[in-house]
């Protein structure tokens, strides 16, 4: 199991500089007219460069709790698009970060008697050292609390106000309505019901949505005319029919817009609200934190330091893929276009909208005890084999279960035996056989296959040595087209078929068989065999490097792939000729430790993690009191005793320990 180290920050960029210009600046051709509004066009690009670069983000996480599973996921999922994108010859870009203003945050704060800034300090840090454990390749973190974004918001918000034409910019009103402090926004009458508190029998109304509390909220603030983009929102929906991944949600959205659409409330009075970014022309109010947060996207894009309007040269913008979960379906795919449209700005080129994360078919939740903790899944299985079951679950049409049994199940089967058995077997043999890929990839560079198949193409040599060929011909096309259509849990299941049919071929091939037979006609078999089978590694190594980056380099490594020949381009068979190593088998051979593996040994899969830890603390805490250092020695101790001989042994050590008066 990999230990958990924190990986370097410095990949992160530093903030962009702030705007030198006042408050008040308008710039010159930013009063765009609604005229202005159309269609992405997906030939802008960066001056002087050739294709736009690739621009994905994840939602920027709420910092009023510490990060779950569910984060972790979705800054996976983000991030293999992005490697995905990468390994297919495009530059890519991601970004992620955290939401800090609002009233919730402001209400935990005063909860937790700190500031409001104290209190995102320590909660931020803790994405920003998630995303680094996840070994997520994110260019930008932004902090809604960064100068630049406010600069940005600021910006943005005298755009709205002054640069639009008549009706279709901001106004100001009184507003009445039933406000949720959990989810941040005002919902319809229509999505208000009441309900009662089980615990105290409490009368309340909650939305319908969520089952979040909402209050009656009056008050003074500035609208948003959503109501006057409906028209231009259900066009770019019928111009853009896979704008939203998957359909469902593209449905919901739409039924949102023609019967749900209401003028928006984008300000709040800084009486109630204080923890947010203010109004720059009327400190009374303070700027609705949806809209703060959606600025994010395009801040990191350099709206307001490096462009200011459509005209200008918007670098990475539009977005290429925005990742959502689907309770902020609403404000990316209805909110954020409009707000883009006022300004004559592009929208993002399309959505994915995933589900959410339950612990073994039940809803996550602190009550329950059964909040999976990211940080510890990430020492107990090692980063690779958590996103490879992440990506593997994943589903866009339910909720997807999380379990360590299902984690425990998948690494045996699929890492340690499919992937790394298959390795095993045919890069590194045993010393009793004689086999190398460098010696079935020089057979393959000198011709050798063609004649003998041209020889006994005829004969009545076994079709078993010809079964893999269909699925090496097959696989990588449907892998990429699962991959293209974001679809990482169809991807990985076409990888392990590729690889299980591979591991069906070795051992219908019989190649320790074929080594103890004489003459050069047997020499080519064996080559022929080892070959396919390098093949079907090699090319699902290349596959497989966006979903378990550092495995599959290793695994490429092994193999002797050159890092310029891990592209796209070259998984299909016989599109890299020049890969291989020796192997140089040792008389008497070592016996490989688990812990050399490609896959090591992990803890038992039927201990929860707080049984584990607990077991851990309480029979391992004579020898160490580091956490990490008692589950190396877990480790150590199963792959000596084996996992059911250690299960007992810490269950009678714990009983033991635990009835001693």
């Amino acid at each position: 199991m990999l230990s958990l180290r924190p990986r370097a920050l410095a990949g992160l960029r530093r903030a962009q500089s702030r705007l030198d210009s006042p408050p008040g600046w308008i710039c010159p051709g930013c009063r765009t007219g609604f005229a202005a509004v159309r269609r992405w066009n997906s030939s802008q690009k960066p001056a002087g460069s050739g294709e736009k670069p690739y621009y994905i983000t994840t939602p920027i996480f709420y910092v009023n709790a510490a990060p779950h599973i569910g984060h972790l996921y979705t800054m996976v999922l983000a991030d293999v698009v992005k490697r995905w994108q990468q390994i297919k010859g495009k530059e890519a870009y991601l970004c992620t970060g955290t939401d800090e203003h609002g009233m919730k945050i402001q209400r935990a704060a005063s909860k937790h008697g700190m500031e409001p800034k104290e209190f995102c300090d320590g909660n931020s840090i803790k994405f920003r050292e998630l995303a680094a454990a996840a070994n997520i390749s994110n260019d930008f973190f932004i902090r809604t609390t960064d100068q630049e974004h406010k600069d940005a918001v600021s910006q943005f918000w005298l755009h709205l106000k002054h640069a639009t034409p008549e009706s279709l910019g901001l106004y100001k009103g009184v507003h009445e309505g039933w406000y949720c402090v959990s989810d941040e926004c005002f919902y319809p009458a229509d999505l208000v019901q009441p309900s009662i508190v089980p615990q105290t029998g409490r009368k309340i109304m909650v939305s319908t949505e969520t089952d979040n509390e909402v209050e009656w909220v009056k008050e003074e603030t500035w609208f948003f005319p959503l109501t006057k983009y409906k028209d231009a929102l259900l066009k770019l929906y019928d111009e853009n029919p896979d704008w939203i991944k998957p359909a469902h949600r593209m449905a919901e959205a739409r039924d949102w817009i023609e019967n749900h659409l209401e003028d928006l409330s984008v300000t709040r009075p800084a009486s109630r609200l204080s923890w947010g970014i203010p109004d720059p022309e009327d400190p009374s109010q303070t700027i609705y934190v949806w809209v703060d947060a959606l600025i994010n996207y395009i801040t990191k894009a350099g709206y307001g330091s490096k462009w200011h309007s459509a005209k200008d040269d918007m670098g990475i913008w539009p977005a290429d893929l925005q990742v959502i979960g689907k309770d902020i379906l609403r404000f990316h795919t209805i909110y954020w276009p409009a707000l883009l449209m006022a300004l004559g700005l592009p929208v993002s080129k399309g959505f994915l909208c995933h589900n959410h994360w339950t612990m073994s078919n039940r809803k996550m939740s602190k009550s329950l005890g059964n909040v999976v903790n990211p940080f510890f899944a990430v020492q107990r299985w090692g980063i690779d084999p958590l996103r490879y079951f992440l990506m593997r679950n994943a589903s866009l049409n339910k909720d997807m279960s999380y379990s360590n049994q299902q984690i425990g199940a998948v690494y045996v089967k699929e890492l340690q035996a499919n992937i790394g058995n298959l390795f095993y077997r045919i890069a590194k043999p045993k010393a009793s056989v004689r086999w190398s890929t460098l010696e079935a990839l020089a057979a393959y560079r000198n011709g050798e296959f063609d004649a003998w198949i041209e020889n006994n193409a005829t004969s009545d040599v076994d079709a078993t040595y010809f079964s893999l060929e269909g699925h090496l011909a097959e696989s990588p096309a449907a892998i990429c087209r699962e991959m293209d259509d974001y679809n990482t849990s169809g991807a990985i299941r076409e990888i392990f078929e590729l690889l299980r049919e591979t591991n069906r071929y070795v051992t219908d091939a019989k190649p320790w068989d074929i080594v103890k037979l004489q003459g050069a006609e047997s020499r080519t078999l064996l080559n022929w065999v080892i070959f396919n089978c390098a093949e079907a590694l090699r090319i699902a190594g290349i596959l497989l490097q966006p979903i378990m980056p550092t495995k599959a380099s290793e695994l490429l490594d092994a193999l002797g792939v050159r890092p310029d020949r891990r592209t796209v381009e070259f998984a299909a068979k016989g599109k890299d000729a020049d890969y291989g190593t020796e192997s140089k088998p040792v008389e008497p051979a070592p016996r490989m430790s688990k812990w050399d593996t490609l896959f090591p040994p992990t803890p038992s899969a039927e201990l929860s993690d707080d049984e584990l830890t607990e077991h851990l603390r309480v029979a391992l805490l004579d020898k160490t009191r580091n956490k990490m250092n008692q589950m190396a020695e877990l480790l150590a101790m199963e792959a000596r005793m084996g996992e059911e001989a250690v299960a007992k042994f810490l269950a009678d050590v714990h009983a033991a320990k635990t009835s001693t008066p």
